[in-house]
């Protein structure tokens, strides 16, 4: 009876039948089986898969599975804010295309995804559209006529281990794996009660109050998407102003090490992310980051909890500026009015051997030392600076020539515009 009453109450805040609304041991796993699932149902149609370029990890990693055993995958390019173009979806379709994954907001710089046009273009083709909406459910309902669903508790407030897997009346879907009576077979072992009670309970009570946290948060994110570049020097905020999630704001300081920065605002009380790839134990800058074209380094994901006092945000605001230039300093980082004079001449930066954010440094530190029409060869070998260097000459207005092998490591031309 728990088990029904909590299917129930999931299934009215998702807008979709109870009995196509099963339980997953997280919402990674109900992604790899929404995935899985819906691919050997379509199987007879063919074996292409679309994705976005900012999907969850857990959707390329299904993405990745699916390839290796002899799939083919369409990745779909975003945006500068971080969004799909529908008509991009649109032109990957092919005859043989078994299925499309869209998230419905992205987890690292909050832009909301046109789900209902993707959705709608899908099923004119006749084809299934899984969405991640691990990020957004705790908002509201996904819209669209979408066929496949996954979300995760803990991303509303609830208990980890749970998620949610929805598979609407119509959809052809083949459960992969051994079979299991339980939930519907789609999800197999023992479910665990106490979490699913609590995960339904949650997502009903935060629900019930989003719209009033919604409008709240809102105000607090733009407050700090408009300050911040005041505040601080050479910093682009990143992600959709508008079509974006109601409390997670993103931006990326120039010249500053993240994980630096991170340690920085932990400190001062703030606990906060980044999609650096100075933060990340690979060195490799965020595929979302990545797939936008923008900034890397010294990347700051803000996320305001529903409660979030306005005098948190305005405290961070205070602490923000001299943090960043604490570490700036440190890094021997240029201020934001130097400029070198013209001396004339092409030159060479080598930064190899050392990690972002010192390739940009360098670089910012001697383009004041070439004319106008000039170049500046930086010289790394370092993953980050093949996103960070063309970021730095979209913030400056310098233009980025591109790069070429080097004897070592990897030659990034950079022409002086200004």
């Amino acid at each position: 009876m728990l088990l029904d009453a909590a299917r129930e109450a999931a299934a009215e805040a998702v807008g979709c039948r109870a009995d196509e609304l099963v339980f997953t041991p997280s919402g990674t796993r109900a992604v790899h089986s929404g995935v899985a699932g819906a691919l050997a149902g379509r199987r007879r149609v063919g074996a292409h898969l679309i994705v976005s370029a900012v999907e969850h990890s857990s959707v390329l990693h299904a993405a990745e599975v699916h390839e290796a055993g002899g799939g083919t995958v369409t990745q779909v390019p975003v945006d500068r804010t971080g969004a799909v173009d529908p008509a991009a979806y649109a032109a990957a379709l092919r005859g043989d295309t078994a299925l499309a994954c869209l998230q419905s907001a992205n987890h690292e710089v909050g832009t909301e995804q046109p789900v209902a046009e993707v959705a709608e273009i899908c099923r004119t083709a006749g084809v299934p559209l899984l969405v991640d909406a691990a990020q957004s459910l705790g908002w509201g309902k996904v819209p669209g006529d979408w066929s496949v669903l996954a979300a995760s508790a803990h991303k509303w407030g609830g208990p980890s281990g749970v998620g949610l897997l929805v598979v609407r009346k119509g959809a052809r879907f083949a459960p992969q794996g051994p079979g299991d009576e339980r939930e519907s077979g789609r999800a197999p072992g023992f479910e665990n009660l106490p979490a699913i009670v609590a995960a339904a309970a949650s997502l009903r009570a935060v629900r019930a109050e989003a719209a009033e946290d919604a409008a709240r948060l809102r105000e607090l994110t733009e407050r700090i998407r408009t300050r911040v570049p005041d505040l601080v020097p050479d910093v682009e905020v990143v992600g959709d102003p508008v079509r974006r999630l109601p409390g997670t704001v993103t931006f990326s300081c120039l010249y500053v090490d993240g994980e630096t920065l991170l340690h920085g605002l932990d400190r001062a009380g703030f606990s906060v992310s980044s999609g650096s790839s100075c933060t990340s134990s690979t060195l490799m800058p965020s595929h979302v980051l990545k797939a936008m074209g923008v900034l890397s380094e010294g990347n700051v994901r803000v996320s305001l909890p529903p409660g979030t006092p306005p005098e948190d945000v305005e405290r961070f605001l205070e602490v923000l500026p001299g943090t960043v230039a604490a570490v700036r300093e440190r890094l021997g980082a240029p201020a934001a009015t130097e400029a070198a004079p013209e001396n004339g001449g092409d030159l060479v930066v080598d930064a190899i051997g050392r990690r972002c954010p010192v390739p940009v440094i360098e670089l910012a530190k001697v383009i004041g030392d070439v004319p106008v029409g000039g170049t500046v060869r930086v010289l790394s070998d370092d993953e980050a600076a093949r996103l960070d260097i063309p970021a730095w000459c979209e913030m400056r207005g310098q233009e980025y020539v591109g790069e070429e092998p080097a004897e070592e490591g990897t030659a990034y031309l950079v022409r002086r515009s200004a």
